[in-house]
């Protein structure tokens, strides 16, 4: 089960605000977590409207519209309120978050771990997380501070040692030079000089 990233060191960013529904309070989230029914074991969440601190918010009901969550809090009463949270963050605490298998880990655990490839060649550090359709995509920063985007499915992704803090892969052919030594974008030809002149208006 993984989850975003590291938010700081205390909450996990789970998801986004994206607009008010209906006229009770109600707010759409784009959520970011595997499986929206963490709303169900946690029951507090917090809310941060740009750089304000994040606030507690009782979550009242939630249920899933269109790939998206919508979502009551105590404290959020009516349209009007629910408008003003657009783009607000959803954290919850780190130590709010359910226990996991041991096979199981969250993202933000593994951030900054080392990434080496299966002959144990370091290829970099694992930086951050690109959410796209299907998987994440983990953004290892390499040495020569280069970013590999890598899918993170089981045949790209070995094994992650928590103890030792680093993480095997075995990345798609070609694909590190891809990003290491990426091809130079062509030169667009100069265009040609002719001594017409254009014809003159008068």
């Amino acid at each position: 089960m993984n989850k975003t990233a590291l938010n700081d060191k205390e909450f996990i960013l789970v998801g986004k605000v994206v607009k008010p529904h209906g006229i009770r309070g109600e707010f759409c989230i784009k959520s970011f977590a595997d499986s929206p029914f963490l709303f169900d074991e946690i029951k507090r969440i917090f809310l941060r409207e740009g750089r304000r601190r994040p606030q507690p918010v009782t979550v009242q009901s939630w249920r899933m519209h269109k790939g998206m969550v919508l979502m009551t809090v105590n404290q959020v009463a009516d349209r009007n309120r629910s408008e003003e949270l657009r783009g607000a963050e959803v954290l919850v605490r780190a130590a709010d978050l359910p226990e996991v298998e041991d096979d199981e880990f969250y993202l933000y655990q593994v951030e900054g771990f080392d990434v080496v490839l299966e002959d144990g060649a370091p290829l970099g550090v694992l930086k951050g997380f690109i959410e796209a359709p299907g998987h994440d995509v983990w953004v290892i920063a390499t040495p020569d501070k280069k970013e590999v985007l890598l899918p993170a499915v089981p045949e790209f992704v070995l094994d992650v040692d928590m103890e030792g803090e680093t993480i095997v892969v075995a990345p798609p052919e070609g694909l590190v030079d891809l990003y290491e030594n990426p091809e130079p974008e062509k030169k667009k030809a100069a265009p040609r000089r002719t001594n017409k002149k254009k014809p003159s208006s008068k």
